[in-house]
């Protein structure tokens, strides 16, 4: 088993999660790692997409409260314009 899937089971940040998850796919790509510890990283990743997804909807619910719950489409000139 490698050092990424000995991770704990819920990362630290956001960007934790899509860094291991990064590494998880170079190493199932390699084709180098055993039965085991392949379905062991895939279910590590299937928990860690799992987490990704959670947090950018709860991203998403708290920038439709914050806009008054309507999404608004992102355009490069907006940003400058709502500073």
């Amino acid at each position: 088993m490698t050092a990424t899937m000995r991770k704990s089971p819920q990362p630290a940040s956001y960007e934790q999660a899509v860094g291991e998850l990064e590494q998880l796919v170079l190493q199932l790509e390699s084709g180098q790692m055993g039965l085991d510890d392949t379905l062991q990283a895939y279910a590590r990743g299937a928990t860690l997409l799992r987490y990704c997804r959670e947090r950018l909807a709860a991203v998403e619910q708290r920038i439709e409260v914050l806009d008054g719950a309507e999404l608004k489409p992102y355009a490069d000139g907006e940003r400058d314009a709502d500073a």
